[in-house]
């Protein structure tokens, strides 16, 4: 039996983080979650993870500073970033480091649902146009 993907979940709002892990877990996934970017980067219980969705604005360490982080450590794997504050900058900058998609709060679960198989199938598309029929 092949193992589920494990999809690394990063937002410093518990609400936030437990919502997104439950429709994760719906959608056939494990999780791991985290309340913050620094205990993601020191959780050395497991490796790395299938994919991530990190919120952008946190303290002690945004998810553009995490992407950054985890290139210059050589740890690359698909990154989705869901924001509640969302600028033209920091869409380009994380688009163009890699990541797979870069949504606005409130995400819905179709769209979370079709960049985390987008994700995990290795065929991220690097845009954040929605999906068809959405």
């Amino acid at each position: 039996m092949a193992r589920s993907p494990i999809i690394a979940i990063v937002d410093d709002d518990d609400g936030v983080r437990t919502s997104l892990t439950s429709l994760v877990r719906s959608l056939g996934y494990d999780t791991r979650s985290y309340g913050s970017a620094p205990e993601f980067l020191n959780d050395q219980e497991i490796g790395d993870p299938d994919c991530m969705i990190s919120d952008i604005q946190m303290p002690q360490m945004t998810g553009d500073q995490l992407q950054a982080e985890l290139l210059a450590a050589g740890r690359v794997f698909p990154i989705i970033f869901i924001t509640a504050f969302p600028t033209e900058a920091t869409r380009s900058r994380v688009m163009a480091a890699g990541a797979c998609a870069y949504l606005d709060k409130p995400a819905d679960g179709d769209t979370i649902a079709h960049y985390l198989a987008a994700a995990v199938e290795h065929r991220c598309a690097t845009d954040t146009s929605q999906p068809e029929g959405q």
